[in-house]
């Protein structure tokens, strides 16, 4: 821990972070902690990863990566300038600087999960230390960080800190910043992003603005972590909405014979006021499927309901089962049942060229496709196998594209660019297509849904 003697102490933290002598810890090594502290690597800081994972750690200390999008060279490049990666929560203690990457998922019944949260800043709060800055990025409702994250670190600190909202009160400072990664997205440069911070208290705002302002770009100060933590909610529920949208007109255009993505792409060559959005077999991703729910949810402590929200998140929840009931129907066409026939599932990720299943549509299809008697099976060039998840349970391996042929019906649930849609349609005796990889291609096999 680097010791801090002036009286202005604030002004020496930022010192710290100017002159790269403040240490960075990151708790959450996943697909938000890790690009995160290798931007802290790139900017001249010495970063510690913590994660309760020890493969994780295993595999970071021994240079390798378990995120595609990131190379193992990124990870021995980091570890030649000071990374290091523990499971060791004392190490807190030595920090100046920490960051709460964990997730934020639903339960069985669709409100917030914050037992990573928490669970975090339980093991964290014992060594949090006086002018020590404690930052949230994990996505959540308006409130958590003062109404949660702060009384757990106040009540787990044995030296009775409290959190301090001024330079004048002794205590640490706590702030929040929602994360803004989108896996598989090379367009934008990470630093490039836009990083909106929200303090408690002025010297929290000012001190976490100063770390971001290292490593990104350009900083969006709001008044609070509460507006901080609507904003990431509003962006994600926004395009929650239009894909919902854009979803339930897939299902009309569909009734009508009208092709839905030839309408979207008529559309979007008005020069304003429209956005595209594409339909698909559901939502994925960490935040999208999920944030409406945590805003639904908070939403009810104030006596109000989200109807149009809560709508997008049913009809986004809906799709996978609307893709099942077209692949009934495409397979009866064919004079053949479901039960008893055999399906290959095109990806597995929740979107095209990511190595990521968080809540990904495919394990839904899969699942429903197995109650209803199928024997399914998958092809994804990011998973070689999948196993047992939150909320999946499959213990399954990659099958080759091969033995397509062998197949009743080819679902393509993910687009990878991988894929060559047209021999995969030549050598298949049905293809269902979710997500129009098959524009251009004219066969009497394919179904689009």
């Amino acid at each position: 821990m680097t010791p801090i003697t002036s009286l202005d102490q604030t002004t020496a933290i930022k010192d710290l972070i100017a002159s790269r002598r403040a240490r960075i810890g990151i708790v959450g090594m996943g697909y938000v902690g890790l690009p995160l502290a290798l931007l802290f690597c790139e900017a001249g800081f010495r970063v510690t990863g913590f994660d309760v994972d020890m493969r994780k750690v295993e595999t970071l200390n021994g240079g390798g990566s378990y995120i595609v999008r990131i190379p193992a060279t990124e990870i021995q490049v980091a570890l030649d300038t000071g990374f290091n990666a523990t499971e060791d929560y004392s190490e807190i203690a030595t920090m100046d600087v920490v960051i709460i990457c964990v997730p934020t998922p639903l339960n069985d019944y669709h409100e917030p999960d914050l037992s990573y949260v928490t669970g975090t800043v339980r093991s964290i709060a014992p060594h949090v230390y006086e002018r020590q800055l404690i930052i949230l990025e994990s996505t959540t409702y308006p409130g958590t960080t003062e109404e949660i994250v702060v009384p757990l670190l106040e009540a787990g600190n044995p030296s009775g800190l409290k959190v301090a909202r001024d330079a004048e009160t002794p205590g640490f400072y706590v702030a929040f910043s929602p994360e803004r990664e989108d896996p598989g997205n090379d367009s934008v440069a990470r630093r490039d992003i836009p990083k909106v911070v929200g303090g408690c208290g002025p010297v929290a705002q000012n001190l976490a603005s100063a770390v971001y302002e290292a490593i990104f770009n350009r900083t969006v100060r709001v008044s609070s972590p509460a507006a901080a933590e609507m904003t990431k909610l509003l962006e994600n529920i926004y395009r929650c909405v239009n894909i919902a949208l854009v979803n339930e007109l897939k299902q009309l255009c569909m009734r009508m014979g009208i092709d839905v993505f030839e309408v979207i792409e008529a559309a979007k060559t008005k020069p304003f006021g429209f956005q595209a959005f594409y339909p698909g077999p559901g939502l994925g991703g960490h935040c999208i499927p999920i944030d409406p729910f945590y805003l639904s949810w908070k939403a009810k402590e104030f006596d109000f309901h989200t109807r149009f929200i809560e709508l997008a998140g049913q009809v986004n929840l809906g799709m996978p089962y609307f893709v099942v009931e077209n692949i009934v129907e495409a397979m009866s066409r064919q004079g053949k049942a479901l039960k008893g026939s055999r399906v290959l599932v095109l990806g597995m990720a929740y979107k095209r060229d990511i190595d990521d299943l968080r809540e990904s549509p495919s394990l839904t299809i899969i699942e429903l496709l197995q109650k209803r008697g199928s024997q399914v099976e998958y092809n994804d060039p990011y998973f070689p196998s999948v196993g047992q998840g939150r909320k999946y349970a499959l213990n399954m391996t990659c099958t080759p594209l091969e033995l397509i042929p062998e197949f009743d019906c080819v679902v393509i649930a993910t687009d990878h660019s991988h894929y060559d849609y047209q021999d995969i349609v030549t050598k298949a005796k049905l293809v269902v297509d979710t997500r129009n990889a098959t524009k251009g291609i004219t066969a009497e096999n394919i179904v689009k849904c």
